[in-house]
């Protein structure tokens, strides 16, 4: 490989990284013309569909022209399921606490998931929990709980409601990380997320019929930010972390992707003015070295063959 190959796959994923990172802002400015979560979730899933149906139709082309059986009802039942979970539920959740906390506070405590990935292994398929990833649990929720008690003085209620709702993000998108690795292997990653989003699409937009009615009344301001959250935070990462995935390891991606919550700080004290202080810092940091030691532990494991 070589090195501007490697450069190449180290660009495209810390700009995929650094694009989803800029969800919250989008979400958080969309708020301000007096819309709530489910309609902001509909709209970018509306926007965002189109790109998901047409990956799923060229995925499975690509299946007949290799000669391969085509999935079975129950890998698209699955498929489906991990949307549900992970794209619907997980989205409701984090947009709903959007509505209470900062951007900064959404953005640690969704990225505390990969913990929650590591807990439930253990719970359910009896995976071992190394020393390294609870002492990264430990930094990790030491961090989380100085920016929790940060915010909590001005934000009060609404800061424990907007962030249980994001721990809830975080829980449900661990649980679609565990089935999606497990049920992904007959589809291929490319047909089985493309089913999984537009499954979760679909479940958003009929959230937003139910819960409103059947409006979809939105301001032109906020429909171009619901446009920007769709293709700049959803669509367009989602190629580059796959661009950089076909030049480097899956383990350079997830370290380089802690830039994330660094680009969103940045972003929410520029564009929203949302306050920043040393223990904000400290306990960002905080976060950030956890969730990168418990990265780091992981990337020294054996290389698990690819089933896929």
């Amino acid at each position: 490989m070589s090195a501007r190959h490697h450069l190449f796959g180290i660009a495209f994923a810390a700009l995929g990284a650094a694009f989803f990172s800029t969800k919250a802002i989008f979400i958080k400015l969309a708020y301000q013309e007096q819309a709530d979560a489910a309609l902001m979730l509909a709209y970018r899933m509306i926007f965002s569909l189109p790109v998901f149906v047409a990956i799923g139709v060229w995925a499975l082309a690509q299946r007949r022209a290799r000669g391969e059986l085509p999935p079975t009802l129950q890998d698209y039942a699955r498929a489906g399921f991990v949307g549900f979970l992970g794209y619907y539920v997980a989205s409701q959740f984090d947009f709903a606490g959007l509505m209470f906390i900062t951007a900064q506070l959404e953005r640690l405590v969704l990225f505390t998931y990969p913990l929650f990935v590591m807990f439930f292994g253990a719970a359910l398929y009896g995976e071992r929990i190394p020393a390294s990833g609870l002492a990264a649990a430990g930094v990790t929720y030491t961090g989380l709980g100085i920016v929790f008690a940060i915010d909590l003085p001005d934000g009060g209620r609404d800061t424990v409601i907007g962030t249980l709702l994001v721990l809830g993000a975080a829980v449900s998108f661990a649980l679609h990380q565990i089935y999606a690795k497990r049920f992904m292997g007959p589809m291929g990653s490319a047909l089985f997320t493309a089913v999984a989003l537009a499954s979760a699409s679909v479940f958003c937009i009929v959230h937003q019929v139910v819960v409103s009615g059947g409006s979809f009344a939105a301001s032109p301001r906020f429909l171009w930010l619901s446009a920007g959250c769709a293709i700049v935070a959803t669509v367009l990462p989602t190629f580059l972390i796959n661009a950089g995935l076909a030049r480097i390891s899956s383990a350079a991606v997830s370290m380089i992707s802690t830039v994330s919550p660094v680009v969103t700080i940045a972003l929410a004290v520029w564009i929203l003015g949302e306050p920043f202080t040393w223990a904000d810092a400290i306990g960002s940091a905080l976060v950030l070295a956890g969730v990168g030691l418990y990265a780091w532990g992981e990337n020294r494991k054996p290389p698990v063959a690819d089933v896929t």
